[in-house]
């Protein structure tokens, strides 16, 4: 397969991966807002943190294929949301605050998460290890 439709077919994998990581935030973030009527932001917080460990375990493995050092690659990606988390944390207090509906605010930063975090996983995480685990091996 030619690199372009390779890397065609490596975002459509991470988009597929990262809406079922939003389908966990949203499940969870739920959950937590309407049922445990926590505060907002812890509810964001924890939604968040378990859709990356979802994200980056299936990422990893089968778009990236990538057989890096696991805490190395997880150190990187937490660097990404040591900025990302209490910038979109803000901005869903801030816009909420505004009156914004909750789930269209958490949509949003979906989003700026899934565009952000192909970039940085592509060009800087998996950048020198993308194609190198069990995975990428079979289909060679």
């Amino acid at each position: 397969m030619d690199d372009k439709k390779k890397e065609f077919w490596r975002g459509v994998k991470f988009f597929l991966f990262s809406c079922s990581a939003g389908i966990i935030q949203m499940g969870s973030f739920a959950l937590m807002n309407e049922l445990l009527q926590w505060d907002y932001w812890v509810s964001y917080l924890i939604a968040l943190v378990l859709s990356v460990i979802w994200n980056f375990t299936f990422n990893r493995k089968f778009t990236f294929q990538s057989a890096s050092n696991v805490p190395k690659a997880m150190f990187l990606v937490f660097l990404f949301y040591l900025v990302f988390t209490p910038l979109s944390t803000l901005n869903e207090d801030y816009l909420t605050g505004l009156g914004w509906n909750e789930y269209l605010v958490t949509f949003i930063n979906m989003f700026y998460n899934l565009v952000l975090e192909y970039i940085y996983d592509r060009f800087f995480v998996f950048k020198d290890s993308i194609d190198t685990n069990d995975v990428a091996n079979k289909n060679k």
